[in-house]
Parts: C-alpha cells; structure tokens; sequence
C-alpha cells in the first residue's frame, strides 16, 4: 500500500508494508517543486513546477511497480485545488501513477490532519494546525475526534509571495488573515500541534540550540514561552537579511532556510493568538489521518504503542508468547510489594515486556547500547519522549545490570526520577525473569512472590529447584532492593 502526496511545496510518495494502527513504512521519497509558487497571483500552476513533480511522480510510479504495491492512494492539496490549470496537471498525474488523485478540500485537509495527530497521540486536546506550501488548515481535537476544521492562505510559498519576500510583512499578513478563524481562541484550548515540514525543521532548529539528546521532532512539547523568541528571532534576522546570527541554523537543510522564517511567522501568530501554553510537534500528518481513517473503530482504538511494540517483539524475539508471562508476572510483582501504577505507567509496563528481547541477537557487550539506540530512534508512535526514554533505559538495565553506565545517559534522563526509578524495577524483574525461564513461555507462571516481613521471597516449585543459584539469588536481592524491600530470598516449594 502506498500514498502519493501532492502538496504545495513537495510531492511524496511513501510506500507502508500494510494498513494498520501501527504503520510500517518501507520506503519514503520526496521531492521538492513548489507547485505552490505563484498560484495566488496568476491562478495556474507553474510549467516549471508541474514538469519537476511530473518527473518525480515518473519515478514514484516506477518504485510503485518494483516494490509491488497493491494499492495506491493518491491526493492533492491547495496548489492544484486552487489553481486553473490543476484539472489538466492531474489527468497527467493519472495516467502516470494509474489511479485516480483525489482533490482534498480545505476542509478535508484540516480533518486528515488532525485524525493524523490523534492516530500518533491519541490523548491530545488542543488545536492541530498543518502548514503547507499553499494553506494552513486548523481543527480543534478532543477526545479523539475533530471539530471545527478550516483553511486559511497562510502556507509558507504563498506567504513567500503574497509578503513580496518580506517576513515582517508575512507577520502582517498572518495576523490579518487569522482574525477571521473561528477555531483559534474558540475555546480554553492550551496545546498547539504543529504539523508540516517547515515546523519539523523549526522543532529540529529548536533540538539543536539547546542540544536536546533525542533528535525527533515526533511528540517533542515545548513551552510556548520557549518556542516564541526563536520564531521571533528568525524573522528578525530573516527581515535584516542575514541569519548568521540564528544558533545552530546550519542544521536546517538549504532547501528549508528560506522557508523557515515565514513558517516562525505563522507559528508565532498561532500562539499569540490562541494564548497556547505549549507547542507540541507531530511528524505524523494527512497521509497517516487519511490510512487512519480507513480503518474499523475497534482498530482506531487500539493502543498505537502496544500495536507496535507487538509488532516488534513478533519480528525480533526469541519466542513472543513470553512478554505475556512477563506482563502477568510483573503486575504480580507489583501488587504483592503494594506499588501502585498508573494507565500511563501500565502501558509503559506492557510495552517494555513486548520489547524486552530486542537486543538479543547483539553481541553480548553491545546490547544495552544497540537496544537504546533501536528504542529511542525507532518510529513508534502513542509515547512522549519520557516514555521513550523509560523504555530505552529498562531494556538498557535489563542487558547492562545497573553497574554499568551507558553512553546515552542524558537521552536516557529525559524520562524523569519516578520514570527512571520504575524503569529500574521493571529491569530488575526481567533480569530473575529471564535466566528463570531462558525466554520461554511457561516457566514464570509457576513461579510466585510473597513478602515475609521486610523480605521479597520468590517461590520456585520442586521441580525448579535447581534454579536456585548463587546468580539467581543474587539478582533476587537486586530486585528486592528496587522494590523497596531490605532483602531478597528465593525459596524452593515442597512437591
């Protein structure tokens, strides 16, 4: 299955293995031709543009063939919806590509694109806002659905052209045109999500200047506060000619640097306007809210996290069956030393057992290492960065032990003391859990915990009675410290 993207700015296409809660993507190319460029003015679509999309959609059409994608959903947005000539570009597109190319109203991009944020963050509340080339299109999202959606001629290329090339006249213009939006303001609404690629670069921009350790953009929040003198300093520079001055703006590609200040331009009017509290940044768009919306509402409402990390614990671990004796056993863990969890911290649990035998095929020295790379640079989504440090640092002490520091220590501290604290408990367990059953399932559910006085005891039936080592008594002790107790035993039952 694939999506071919026409925006105003870019054509993509991005090749998925399947549709599904989790998507995998097995390929993603773009190519930048600004077909956005000139359309206010003259109506039409520029010869230039339309030839270098035609001649990036040749291509896509020819990765379609060899990669053998049995469906193709194809879709444009404000450049040739807006535009004279955007009919007869398309017919070309058609027979190209082999399928018809949907033509998205204003209205349907600001649905996609807030279903696209929910499909990544499905607790969000608050205003989701995808600048294009060509549009911005606004939604207010609660509760997993999308209400108030609509478009305003504010895309970064229009702005370009509409300002004659001038930031401080795009502020201007940003104001003016936002005073007529009905979602901005309309209610008590603190968090803004920022969709497109010109924001994915100022949220990248803002990771570099303050040498942020996790490089995704993908639910990175910032305080409006943050985010605000940045934006307000791009345009600045931008106005005088020179952004020599910007730190770390040689981290944007060429192809953004000139689009980003007209993209600060609009973020910084959005958050004035909308008095937001927080920006939150979101890699996941209108393709991923249209291949949403095609799925039932039992697959919408399944946990995009937990569908991941069941994906990847199908596809790398030694036998998956076990990360369910290793939920079961780690809720019972829980409940005997009487440490409560949250949902938040239940489904971090769950997706720490799917996952925890990522690394096994590594060599012995380099799995706590290669695991957090895997972990924190991978493409789940349904997890803030605190999370995703948590499930990096519980795989990392799983494999590591807790002597041993890591190379990642400050990614690995984005999840925060009482993540990091439970991350360590969780680890502890998989270190008796594992040894006890070599990764197999049947063996943990045999096994049991009790607490005598101050001491967490783990109970091993008499056939198991070998498995009483000074190694497996060690790391009893280890996990009856993270659990708060004052000692460890392990005590063989009677058969």
């Amino acid at each position: 299955m694939a999506v071919l993207d026409i925006g105003s700015n870019s054509v993509r296409l991005v090749v998925y293995e399947r549709l599904a809660r989790a998507l995998t993507v097995l390929y993603n190319e773009k190519s930048s031709s600004a077909l956005g460029r000139g359309v206010a003015q003259t109506g039409m679509l520029a010869e230039a543009s339309m030839a270098k999309a035609i001649k990036a959609i040749r291509r896509f059409a020819l990765v379609a063939r060899l990669t053998e994608v049995g469906q193709i959903h194809a879709f444009a947005t404000s450049a040739v919806r807006e535009s004279q000539n955007g009919a007869d570009f398309n017919r070309a597109v058609e027979q190209i590509i082999g399928v018809p190319v949907r033509v998205l109203t204003g209205a349907e991009e600001a649905h996609y694109a807030a279903l696209g944020v929910v499909s990544g963050m499905p607790d969000f509340s608050g205003v989701v806002g995808d600048l294009g080339g060509g549009s911005l299109e606004l939604a207010v999202v609660r509760g997993r659905r999308d209400y108030f959606g609509e478009t305003h001629e504010l895309g970064v290329i229009r702005l370009q052209d509409d300002s004659g090339m001038s930031p401080a006249k795009a502020a201007e213009i940003v104001r003016e045109r936002l005073a007529k939006s009905e979602v901005i303001g309309r209610e008590d609404l603190r968090t803004f999500a920022a969709i497109g690629g010109t924001w994915r670069a100022l949220g990248k921009l803002h990771q570099t200047r303050r040498k942020y350790p996790l490089h995704m953009v993908q639910d990175y929040a910032v305080p409006a506060a943050e985010i605000l003198p940045l934006c307000d300093t791009l345009v600045a520079e931008a106005a005088a000619k020179s952004t020599k001055k910007v730190t770390g703006i040689d981290s944007v590609s060429s192809g953004r640097k000139a689009l980003l200040p007209y993209g600060a331009a609009v973020l910084a009017e959005v958050l004035r306007a909308g008095q937001f509290d927080q920006v939150v940044f979101s890699a996941l768009g209108v393709r991923e809210g249209y291949l949403y919306a095609l799925l039932d509402e039992e697959t919408q409402d399944d946990d995009p996290l937990l569908a991941a990390c069941k994906e990847v614990s199908l596809l790398r671990s030694r036998s998956p069956e076990f990360a369910y004796d290793l939920i079961a056993g780690s809720a019972e863990l829980l409940a005997i030393a009487g440490i409560e969890e949250t949902p938040e911290e239940r489904r971090l649990r769950e997706a720490a057992c799917y996952i925890s035998d990522i690394g096994w095929r590594a060599h012995p020295d380099y799995r706590g290492e290669q695991s957090i790379d895997m972990i924190a640079f991978s493409d789940i989504v349904g997890i803030g960065h605190p999370g995703r440090a948590f499930l990096a640092q519980t795989i990392a002490y799983r494999y590591m032990g807790f002597k041993q520091k890591s190379a990642s220590e400050k990614l690995l501290a984005l999840a925060g003391e009482p993540l990091s604290k439970r991350a360590r408990l969780i680890a502890a367990y998989f270190r008796v859990a594992y040894p006890l059953a070599a990764a197999m399932p049947g063996i943990v559910p045999r096994t049991w915990f009790t607490v005598n006085k101050k001491t967490l005891v783990l109970h091993l039936p008499g056939d198991l009675a070998f498995l009483d080592g000074e190694r497996m008594q060690g790391r009893q002790r280890q996990l009856a410290i993270e659990a708060g107790f004052g000692g460890g035993a392990i005590v063989v039952e009677d058969e």
